[in-house]
């Protein structure tokens, strides 16, 4: 009980600090914004603790099955970090963030050409944006792209290396997948199978898709303004992560059905031997 408590409290308080972030690293954060700020971290902080250091499953898919969580929350570190000290640069610009703009200028030119994700995002920005503008929001969309690309990666090796969830033990369906109800009509390695496709063809399309949706919405809402740090911050890495962690569920999805279906076919052999023909 004392472990499961020292964890929960651990990832609340990384949790906490990835939503403070901007924060505290960024200059010039008004009121409003910081108590904003403040109420993020106590609702997200709270729904963080009480998930893990209760024993029954709240909302948190994959909680005991690790790396899934963690390669999302790392993804969504290192995000978030990068995208700060990018802009921390344009008020206070130092060796760091120097550098993180020089490797997301490299990756952005590396990424940017038409029709690619990156190019559709940057379209996003009205034709009067200034030009500077126009290169931060390049440089953060192409770093934000490629650490997305990299935490499936790394996910695609560790479920590999680790033969991912099987070599954990038994897989228990009620804790991880809290919101999938296994007793609905169909069978659950077809349901499993077709969500997961689902969830990869989401997480395919959907870097293509949201520029678009975001831009034919601008006509009938206010436009999104990047030009404010925070904002950039929280769009880019919503655009960039929403996708990869839609397409790792669909991963993971998939090779939970698989390994069902080899138990499955396991088991029936043992239950054939079992009758004698009379």
């Amino acid at each position: 009980m004392i472990s499961r408590v020292i964890g929960a409290a651990a990832r609340t308080a990384f949790v906490v600090l990835v939503i403070a972030m901007p924060s505290l690293l960024l200059p010039g954060a008004t009121g409003d914004v910081t108590q904003i700020v403040a109420l993020l971290c106590l609702f997200a902080g709270a729904l963080t603790f009480f998930e893990y250091v209760s024993t029954y499953p709240g909302l948190v898919e994959f909680r005991d099955a690790p790396p899934f969580n963690r390669i999302r929350f790392a993804a969504l570190f290192f995000t978030v970090l990068a995208l700060t000290l990018i802009c921390k640069g344009q008020f206070t610009p130092n060796a760091l963030t120097l550098f993180v703009e020089a490797v997301g200028a490299v990756i952005a030119q590396a990424t940017d050409f038409e029709y690619s994700p990156v190019r559709l995002f940057i379209q996003l920005l009205p034709a009067e944006t200034d030009p500077a503008q126009v290169i931060l929001v390049r440089n953060a969309a192409g770093i934000a792209y490629l650490i997305s690309l990299i935490s499936l990666g790394v996910f695609l090796l560790a479920s590999r290396l680790k033969t991912w969830p099987s070599r954990n033990g038994a897989f228990n369906v009620w804790v991880n997948l809290p919101t999938f109800d296994p007793t609905a009509a169909g069978d659950v390695v077809e349901r499993l199978h077709r969500d997961g496709r689902i969830n990869i063809a989401m997480g395919f399309i959907l870097p293509f898709v949201i520029p678009l949706v975001m831009r034919a919405g601008s006509s009938l809402f206010d436009p999104v303004l990047l030009d404010n740090p925070h904002t950039l911050i929280w769009t880019v890495s919503a655009w960039a992560l929403l996708p990869a962690s839609l397409f790792m569920r669909g991963i993971a999805l998939g090779r939970i059905s698989e390994m069902i279906r080899r138990q499955r076919g396991r088991a029936r052999p043992a239950d054939a031997a079992s009758f004698v023909p009379v």
